[in-house]
């Protein structure tokens, strides 16, 4: 935690009240302010927590991640919407977002957001999205180890 007052980090910072405001305070600066008493949490709330509270485990967020937008999304989406023979304001129109984003998306200057992808692909009937390949993390017995060519080897 860092102190409030001067911004040096410190484990044993404390609150008190430097002019009526309440401010975590390193134990040098604490003698500008008044030391306010920590409040005692009741021991019915510390059981609850103790009991009831589960600690949550990091979670990986690429676990769910199977797909993923594929590299010319932008040509795909600008052919498609020609194709169909509408201007980029019936797009937007008909998707719901602006003729100015619609124009950045078919410029590559700006990703679309995974609900608009599916809004145009349901719209132009194409597909954006991929397989994610998976990685070989095989290790060569050289006796070399593990190096980041074998790391980034895919499959074939």
């Amino acid at each position: 935690m860092q102190c409030e007052l001067c911004g040096k980090d410190c484990p044993t910072c404390r609150e008190a009240k430097v002019d009526g405001v309440p401010m975590m305070l390193c134990p040098q600066c604490s003698r500008h302010g008044e030391s306010i008493p920590p409040t005692p949490v009741p021991r019915t709330v510390q059981r609850f927590i103790t009991k009831h509270v589960k600690r949550s485990q990091p979670k990986d967020i690429y676990q769910d991640m199977k797909k993923e937008l594929i590299s010319n999304y932008n040509e795909v989406i600008r052919e498609a919407r020609e194709k169909k023979g509408l201007t980029r304001e019936d797009l937007g129109f008909r998707i719901g977002e602006r003729t100015v984003t619609i124009s950045k998306i078919e410029n590559g200057d700006l990703r679309p957001a995974d609900k608009t992808i599916t809004k145009l692909e349901k719209e132009l009937n194409i597909t954006l999205f991929e397989e994610v390949k998976t990685v070989s993390s095989e290790q060569r017995h050289h006796g070399d180890g593990l190096t980041l060519g074998d790391f980034i080897k895919t499959e074939k």
